[in-house]
């Protein structure tokens, strides 16, 4: 099983309308943001998929809409990994505070595992409708979202104002061109509004991608300073590349000749050869 995978693996970066589109298909929900599944209720109830009969769900709280209730779905969730000896941390504080990225990572390893239990072939015998209504929790799963609704969600469940039928053209045929000019606002902050959140996960990507490599690249440099190898050819050649400057188009070919310098031994041998 999958239960340790590392940060740069393929896993970490499937996209969230992928991720959503698995949820949505797999439970027959419909998430519109990752967000929503920040309850834990989803991961639970994937895991009862995958190991069918091992999630308790009728301990599982669809409706989860407080911290203290979402811990109790996490419980649920960390018992199941006891009981399956999945070794991954759950790491709750930060999964019930309903951010993005902290809540994309999770989903997708948990996708990540899944997959690799079941070949990423969906459980047809699997009702996930009927579990949930055995658990006496059949509904949406978007209450568990503490965030709350943006004002496009609001108007939407608003009815437009009814106007009557105007011959001429007066205030409340101008009136009605002023409604429809709303609505296309409406649908303008509805496209920017997903757009911006789509750039907030890209950038928290981009974000943590880079610290991975300059942490790597701190400790390739705390190496090099070793005062043992602090003259060895090879450590020479890596300290070029680390320290060039941008305008140092040549780094490449000076650290390959720092490579064809001989070590001090050597050089001293291949001089008493000389003289001899």
């Amino acid at each position: 099983m999958a239960t340790n995978i590392g940060i740069m693996d393929s896993a970490y970066f499937v996209g969230r309308n992928e991720i959503l589109g698995w949820i949505n298909d797999r439970l027959h929900l419909n998430l519109s943001r990752i967000e929503e599944a920040a309850s834990g209720a989803v991961q639970c109830q994937m895991m009862d998929m995958t190991f069918p009969g091992v999630v308790p769900m009728h301990k599982v709280n669809f409706d989860a809409k407080n911290e203290y209730e979402m811990i109790q779905n996490y419980k649920v969730m960390q018992e199941v990994f006891t009981k399956l000896k999945i070794t991954k941390p759950l790491e709750v504080n930060r999964l019930v505070k309903g951010r993005p990225l902290d809540n994309l990572e999770f989903l997708q390893w948990l996708k990540r595992f899944c997959d690799s239990i079941n070949g990423g072939i969906m459980n047809e015998n699997y009702n996930p409708v009927e579990r949930r209504s055995r658990g006496g929790k059949e509904k949406s799963v978007k209450g568990s979202n503490k965030i709350s609704k943006s004002l496009q969600t609001n108007n939407m469940h608003q009815p437009l104002p009814v106007t009557t039928c105007n011959k001429t053209f007066g205030p409340k045929q101008a009136k009605s061109h002023a409604v429809g000019g709303g609505s296309n606002s409406l649908a303008e902050v509805q496209a920017l509004s997903k757009e911006l959140e789509d750039l907030k996960v890209s950038v928290d990507l981009l974000e943590k991608e880079r610290d991975f490599y300059f942490t790597k690249l701190r400790d390739v440099e705390i190496l090099c300073q070793t005062p043992e190898l602090d003259d060895l050819p090879i450590v020479v050649a890596v300290k070029k590349i680390l320290y060039a400057t941008d305008a140092n188009e040549f780094a490449l070919e000076e650290a390959k000749e720092c490579l064809n310098q001989p070590l001090g031994l050597e050089a001293e041998q291949q001089e008493a050869e000389t003289q001899t």
